[in-house]
């Protein structure tokens, strides 16, 4: 299994985090969405926030690869349209490249087993 740690800012308005947090509320995902990421190789995810800071956890199966996914989102119009949907509420990091939303984190420390 491997475990990724991603970033993404909300635009900062209350009533905007309150709306994306109903998405993302338990049962409230799409289920074609879920499926997908599931299809993709996704085990897992969590999504933490804090202000309009979000951090994302992925694990995956061991071949996963963000390039095959994006290629596989690319080619799904419903994904295509929840991520449509999503970016009214997101906005891209200050150092984020053109076009990336959600930002591969460097992992700094690890303690334990």
């Amino acid at each position: 299994m491997k475990r990724f740690c991603l970033a993404l800012d909300l635009i900062d308005d209350p009533d905007s985090i309150r709306e994306y947090e109903k998405y993302h509320a338990p049962g409230a995902a799409w289920p074609e969405v879920t499926q997908h990421d599931i299809d993709c190789g996704i085990l897992n995810i969590e999504i933490f926030r804090t202000s309009n800071r979000m951090f994302m956890i992925l694990e995956t199966v061991d071949d996963f690869s963000f390039e095959q996914k994006a290629k596989m989102d690319a080619a799904n119009p419903v994904v295509a349209k929840w991520e449509a949907l999503m970016w009214g509420f997101q906005q891209p990091l200050p150092w984020a490249k053109p076009g990336e939303k959600w930002v591969l984190m460097d992992r700094i420390f690890k303690s334990g087993l």
